[in-house]
């Protein structure tokens, strides 16, 4: 894949930097839309450093190996945990390691991992110190906002107690400023801002939604694009992927997909990318559908089998009749 990466360091001046900025987007055909800074092509990613024994990147790759796809983002992570290997090098050697910020901002379509891989940077968070916890907040708009003045800075400055230690992550951000500078929704983002200030280093903030919502959101407020130096584009799915996330879901509960049965979920997701292009729910819609596959096919083998038990082949072969979906 043809990531591209953008790095802002500290200036020439000898000084450490204070922030790393970084914009992935993948290369896929139909990886999200809106518009973004030019960006640099990189050059050819060295080789990763072979991980030792006891080293606290294993249990993070652990869950990022069988991850399909995101290629983008595993490399972010793994500069992420160099970047803060190589800070704790320089600190051994008397060198000023930097003080570094790391809210972030997922965007991407439903079912693009963006959930996923906030528990998984949590983890690594944890894990190399940053963070005392590593525990995750999920909220929402109504998790933040309240029912009169004051209320949400109340609500909102409450679950940033609770995250500190760990991860505030925030799903349809941008739902927080579509009400105007009436709507309370503004109230919980100044808090936000002010959190970020009075509990520097405490929690990490992840914002998460649309790409061209978030970029709607961001401008809301002034001081907020600076403070997310790590912005990460989530892709959709290519079909192929689709299939092999699919393939997967079953494989882990000792199911099988046939092959007409493939072919047949292949041809609708085709059919439904090109449908829902900016709705598309990605490896969620297909975990909705394998689900009620296992349903289906367990309705099936009732059906078939009405005095004696099927074999085990029969057991864990979904048929291309067991995929159903509204028409």
């Amino acid at each position: 894949m043809d990531d591209r990466v953008v790095t802002s360091g500290g200036g020439g001046n000898g000084r450490p930097a204070r922030q790393i900025n970084v914009v992935l987007r993948g290369s896929e055909p139909f990886a999200t839309t809106g518009s973004s800074p030019p960006q640099l092509e990189s050059e050819q990613a060295p080789a990763a450093r072979p991980l030792t024994p006891g080293d606290p990147f294993l249990d993070i790759q652990r869950e990022l190996d069988p991850m399909v796809g995101l290629e983008n983002v595993k490399t972010l992570i793994y500069e992420i945990y160099a970047l803060l290997q190589i800070s704790r090098m320089r600190s051994d050697a008397g060198l000023s390691g930097g003080s570094h910020v790391y809210h972030m901002i997922f965007t991407g379509n439903p079912g693009t991992g963006k959930t996923t891989i906030a528990r998984i940077v949590a983890k690594l968070f944890q894990k190399m110190g940053v963070l005392t916890k590593g525990h995750m907040i999920e909220v929402e708009r109504a998790d933040l906002v309240g029912e009169y003045i004051g209320h949400t800075a109340q609500k909102t400055r409450d679950l940033v107690r609770k995250a500190l230690g760990g991860v505030l992550f925030v799903d349809e951000a941008y739902s927080l400023a579509r009400g105007g500078e009436k709507d309370f929704g503004k109230e919980a983002i100044d808090t936000l801002v002010k959190a970020m200030e009075d509990y520097r280093n405490q929690f990490v903030l992840i914002l998460a939604g649309y790409p061209l919502e978030i970029e709607h959101f961001l401008m809301t407020n002034p001081g907020l694009p600076s403070r997310f130096p790590i912005q990460i584009e989530f892709p959709d799915y290519s079909i192929d992927q689709l299939i092999q996330i699919a393939e997967l879901m079953a494989r882990n509960r000792d199911y099988a997909l046939m092959p007409q049965s493939v072919f047949k979920l292949r041809q609708h997701l085709m059919q439904e990318k090109a449908m829902s292009l900016f709705a598309f729910s990605n490896a969620r819609y297909v975990r909705n559908i394998i689900e009620k596959a296992f349903r289906h096919q367990a309705v099936r083998l009732m059906t078939q089998y009405p005095t004696g038990s099927p074999g085990k082949q029969e057991l864990m072969s979904v048929r291309p009749e067991d995929l159903k979906w509204e028409k």
